[in-house]
């Protein structure tokens, strides 16, 4: 019998003990002798770290009160009958641990069970999907940390691993993310009302088609036409005002094109304004990979501030900081949960809007927001720019690379095919970016102008 074998490993096998203890409960035996010997077992280990020996384990049944004489009797004939085996260990862990599984299962049916029957309403029928999630949850992890001298290879081997990230076709982008977007992040756009948030996200899922990826769009703001209205645009190199003229056998001409060269999928989604959260999210993406064999291998949504929360209700009385940070937290969840880099955006304050050099105080409605996303930057326009077709961005925050290089720089900007591009090189030359002073030795670098006025000083 498993619960004989598994008391038996635990008594005389240590290697065995220290992996399964943490996780086996006095719940998971069936039968009542079982019970008291674990219990015995898991005290003594817990009070003196180590293992006990059988005769230890009969004095302390002895001394151990309320048990009736047949159980006793029961318990004291197990102690005695426990052997040591040859069993292998790793056919003992899984095998305990699947024992663990399928009692925890089993107790949280019948506890909901028992929950559903009383009629003297003191159970809360809401506890049960938790009780169930719980059950499920149950698995050996025997991670506890990581062990800095230990493990100090496996730390070479992350330092050295190739991570895998979704590039951006944008060469200054690539380089300040070193590569590209890294899964499990969130990273948010910040811009004015106009400026140029979609178009971002538009021009950028629709490179990401063209790398052969798995795209999936999430829009709260407009309908799904007219986002992949706006991904046509740039995919078939059109504007937007020739979509409208365009026959149908030419626009087929080119969707067919775009088939044959591109595997990947796109899947736009469309909600109603502020009715959608991380719950509704999770729910599509297990929809899409069930009906649709669709996994995405990055997630756009169009955008974050109008999404709900799913952990906070609609109507409570709390304010934008905490609400905004709850909804970031929660997407930043989902990314880290389907192994996703996830993209979104936010608005600016009314004074943003009008500013010429964004920064992070200029986030709309919550400062938790920027606390909790990996990457931030900002989308800045002017006349200037506008005549240009350039659009500014500015890193905010940056946890891929130092976000003191290349903190501002200009793309090129096509706004009737929804498309960006790189710029020559001479456009970056206005953008100040450095800072003052150079690296040179204390007390003798400065800008070349501070240095004129010193000797000016001195002379």
């Amino acid at each position: 019998m498993l619960e004989e074998v598994i008391l038996s490993n635990l008594l005389l096998n240590e290697e065995y003990s220290r992996k399964v203890v943490p996780f086996l409960k006095e719940e998971y035996f069936s039968q009542q002798q079982h019970r008291v010997v674990y219990s015995l077992i898991d005290e003594y280990i817990k009070k003196y770290n180590g293992l006990p020996t059988k005769e230890a384990l009969v004095i302390e049944l002895s001394e151990k009160t309320g048990l009736s004489e047949q159980v006793f009797n029961e318990a004291k004939s197990t102690v005695v009958a426990l052997a040591p085996s040859d069993t292998q260990i790793d056919w003992l862990l899984d095998n305990t641990e699947k024992f663990c599984q399928d009692k925890a299962i089993y107790n949280a049916i019948m506890q909901s069970i028992t929950i559903i029957d009383d009629k003297t309403g003191n159970a809360s029928k809401g506890a049960i999907p938790k009780i169930l999630q719980d059950a499920l949850g149950v698995s050996f992890d025997s991670s506890v940390g990581h062990d800095y001298l230990q493990d100090s290879d496996i730390r070479y081997d992350f330092y050295h691993r190739k991570e895998d990230r979704i590039p951006f076709d944008l060469t200054l982008l690539n380089s300040i993310t070193r590569g590209g977007l890294p899964r499990k992040t969130l990273n948010v756009i910040l811009a004015g009302t106009g400026v140029g948030k979609s178009l971002f996200m538009c021009h950028a899922a629709a490179n990401n088609l063209c790398q052969n990826r798995n795209v999936l769009y999430i829009t709260l703001e407009m309908a799904e036409e007219k986002i992949a209205e706006r991904i046509d645009a740039n995919l078939l190199n059109v504007s937007i005002d020739e979509l409208m003229t365009l026959p149908k056998e030419s626009y087929d001409k080119k969707i067919n094109k775009l088939r044959e060269k591109y595997v990947g999928k796109l899947i736009v989604k469309e909600y109603p304004t502020a009715s959608a959260g991380s719950a509704h999210f999770r729910h599509l993406l297990n929809e899409l990979r069930i009906k649709r064999n669709f996994v995405p291998d990055i997630i756009y949504i169009d955008y974050l501030n109008i999404c709900s929360s799913s952990r906070i209700r609609a109507g409570s009385n709390v304010n934008s900081y905490t609400y905004i940070k709850a909804i970031a937290e929660e997407l930043r969840g989902l990314a880290v949960e389907f192994n996703v880099p996830l993209v979104s955006a936010t608005q600016t304050t009314r004074s943003g809007y009008s500013n010429s050099d964004i920064d992070l105080t200029d986030t709309s409605e919550s400062f938790g927001l920027p606390a909790t996303a990996d990457f931030m930057i900002a989308l800045i326009k002017s006349d200037d720019l506008n005549e240009l077709d350039q659009i500014m961005i500015k890193q905010l925050k940056n946890r891929y690379n130092d976000p003191n290089i290349n903190k501002k720089f200009v793309v090129g900007v096509d706004r009737p095919k929804f498309r960006l591009y790189d710029v020559e090189e001479s456009a970056q030359n206005d953008i100040l970016d450095g800072p003052v002073f150079d690296k040179t030795p204390y007390g003798a670098g400065s800008s070349s102008d501070f240095k004129e006025k010193l000797k000016g000083l001195l002379s």
